[in-house]
């Protein structure tokens, strides 16, 4: 957890350096494309604030109040970086229709092409670590980042291609549309994080490739037992929480049950990190003759 607090941090400092350059090359352009990029900036620094703060609440151990954690505290940073990104769409909106009714060339293009440029590269790289690490660590807060930041990259570079072309065909009007495309990806781009966030916050399952992987280890790792069943699952954040019967014999007794259960904690523990397991053993009398059947 450390280690995402940490580039949560670095987010935080790269998104301002970020802002700093788009603005600059709105600035000596006054290109309303490259002021609906540099807004998008904006959020991007509100966002990773959010995701920082987020990141050290879910870091709290459980307590009396949160006896299962504070993990679900990153998608709420999440549903609020959906939130901004919304806001900042409808500012951008309202630009780029000014912009449309009074359309002017950008001045000094080269230079705004440069300072954006440069600020999209450092953004394409920070998306592809804040992806490759937000999936390895399982951190919503960190992937959602990532994905909002991959998002502005290609809209940054829609706008740059669209900045070169306005003074090559002279047609001013084409840089506030191309706020407008950059406005509108950005509202799918919320609407989609807005969207995942809630299903963790709704305690929806595990991807169906996680699912069919628990299943398979209870099979494996569950020998003695005769089936496991009322299997239920739900992730969040980082963590994956799992909870079954497991049907064992009658006349088994309570310390080889026990051993049962340990061996299946400890394949969960092995092939699958951040797992909180609860599994109630049943007599054969219980056995439903569905779920997972133990090979």
């Amino acid at each position: 957890m450390k280690r995402a607090l940490w580039v949560a941090a670095a987010s935080v400092g790269i998104g301002i350096v970020v802002l700093g350059l788009k603005g600059a090359a709105w600035w000596v352009t006054g290109s309303v494309a490259l002021l609906s990029d540099a807004l998008e900036s904006i959020i991007n620094v509100a966002a990773s604030l959010a995701a920082l703060v987020a990141l050290q609440i879910s870091a709290r151990p459980a307590d009396d109040n949160h006896p299962y954690g504070h993990h679900k505290a990153e998608y709420f940073s999440a549903v609020l970086e959906g939130v901004l990104i919304v806001l900042a769409a409808g500012s951008i909106m309202r630009e780029a229709y000014f912009g449309f009714l009074d359309p002017r060339l950008p001045e000094q293009p080269m230079q705004g092409l440069i300072l954006n440029g440069l600020a999209t590269l450092i953004n394409a790289a920070w998306c592809t670590v804040l992806l490759r690490v937000g999936r390895k660590w399982r951190s919503p807060a960190l992937v959602a980042d990532g994905r909002h930041l991959k998002a502005d990259v290609v809209t940054s570079i829609g706008v740059l291609a669209g900045f070169v072309l306005v003074p090559i065909t002279g047609w001013p009007q084409l840089d506030p549309i191309l706020a407008g495309i950059v406005a509108v990806n950005i509202l799918w781009t919320g609407w989609g994080l807005m969207r995942e966030s809630v299903g963790g916050l709704m305690d929806e399952a595990p991807r169906p490739d996680v699912v069919a992987r628990i299943k398979e280890l209870v099979s494996l790792h569950a020998d003695g037992a005769i089936e496991a069943h009322d299997l239920r699952t739900r992730h969040a954040g980082r963590m994956t929480f799992v909870e079954f019967h497991l049907v064992v014999p009658g006349d088994m007794t309570v310390a080889a049950a026990h051993t049962i259960c340990d061996r299946i904690e400890q394949a969960f523990e092995t092939d699958m990190e951040d797992m909180v397991i609860t599994i109630h053993v049943e007599p054969e009398g219980e056995a439903k003759h569905r779920g997972v059947v133990v090979l």
